[in-house]
């Protein structure tokens, strides 16, 4: 065992569970590698396992997505040294000063990239980056409907998007995450809300035609205008279910809007190997290297003041990722 500092649930309840202490962490086995942690993503479902919504037990170190310095390898494991700069989006125990986590988990980092940053990315820039190149893969010329654009994974989408040669059309709540939508890049974006088709809004931006590829976290508020929305044989790709789940459906109903194709991605699906993270990967790091990719750290923590950043997040008083620094 490796002694450390870490953010552990005691029990299931809200962000006063949570206690930063001494913690120990097992010395990497067989194709792991010890981390030296210096920045952890915060997500939700950090909260929800925190709570008790998703089942855990207690005590817990907390956390899945973080950054830091290859510290030690452990047997077998030949493409990470000591030293090595490194990213992951699925490592357990990631709110610590050292983490432990499968080494086919690990992305690389490439000098010049804050670890803050590095930290913040994985899960939402793997899951923008695979939706465009995997679930509906973003051809010169095609147009693209983004719902939620202003949330994080909606600005990452709208710039891959358009680094991909395509055109954006993004709905936001507000005026503000207009803004928000547009200085990312987004062709055009329109309020959602009363009395606003959001279909026939689509479809009188292209002209009657539908857009190529509908990208739809929100689910069952936003599916029906998104199908309606997709033009003849274009894909319709529901990744999430922020306002609820679609409920059961005709599939008829994809024959009759024009053969759309209809799927349900998930991440865990498409970074199944460490050659298919590494790619994955390596268009956002390059991005962010390169300046075409723009992320934002809304605020950052100190590690002990983990709770403060829960109750920051689940009060919804934070933009942008929210980011623990050891």
């Amino acid at each position: 065992m490796v002694a450390a500092h870490g953010v552990r649930a005691m029990q299931a309840g809200g962000p006063e569970v949570l206690e930063f202490g001494e913690i120990e962490v097992a010395a990497p086995g067989p194709g792991e590698i010890l981390v030296d942690v210096k920045a952890a993503g915060i997500n939700f479902i950090d909260t929800y396992r925190r709570s008790g919504v998703y089942p855990m037990d207690y005590p817990h170190t907390v956390g899945v997505e973080g950054s830091g310095i290859v510290a030690e390898v452990g047997e077998g494991v030949t493409a990470w040294s000591a030293g090595d700069r490194v990213a992951w989006h699925d490592g357990p125990g990631s709110y610590a000063t050292r983490a432990t986590l499968r080494a086919d988990m690990a992305m690389r980092v490439p000098d010049g990239i804050d670890f803050d940053v590095a930290a913040a990315i994985p899960l939402q820039g793997l899951t923008a980056q695979y939706l465009v190149t995997g679930s509906h893969r973003i051809e010169a010329g095609q147009t693209a409907l983004v719902h939620a654009a202003a949330g994080g994974v909606g600005l990452l989408l709208i710039q891959l998007i358009k680094h991909l040669g395509g055109r954006v059309i993004g709905t936001v709540s507000t005026e503000e995450k207009a803004e928000l939508a547009r200085a990312a890049g987004a062709d055009d974006v329109f309020l959602y809300g009363e009395g606003v088709d959001v279909a026939q809004t689509v479809l009188d931006l292209t002209d009657g035609r539908g857009v190529d590829g509908a990208y739809d976290g929100v689910g069952r508020d936003t599916f029906d205008a998104s199908l309606r929305a997709t033009a003849v044989r274009g894909s319709l790709v529901l990744f999430g279910g922020a306002s609820g789940q679609v409920p059961p459906f005709d599939i008829q109903r994809l024959n009759g809007g024009g053969g759309v194709f209809l799927s349900r991605p998930s991440l865990t699906w498409f970074v199944r190997t460490p050659e298919e993270l590494a790619e994955r990967s390596e268009m956002l790091f390059a991005g962010l290297s390169d300046g075409w990719l723009d992320f934002r750290v809304g605020e950052t923590f100190a590690l002990a003041d983990a709770d403060e950043a829960h109750r920051a997040l689940e009060g919804r008083r934070t933009t942008g990722k929210v980011v623990l620094t050891t």
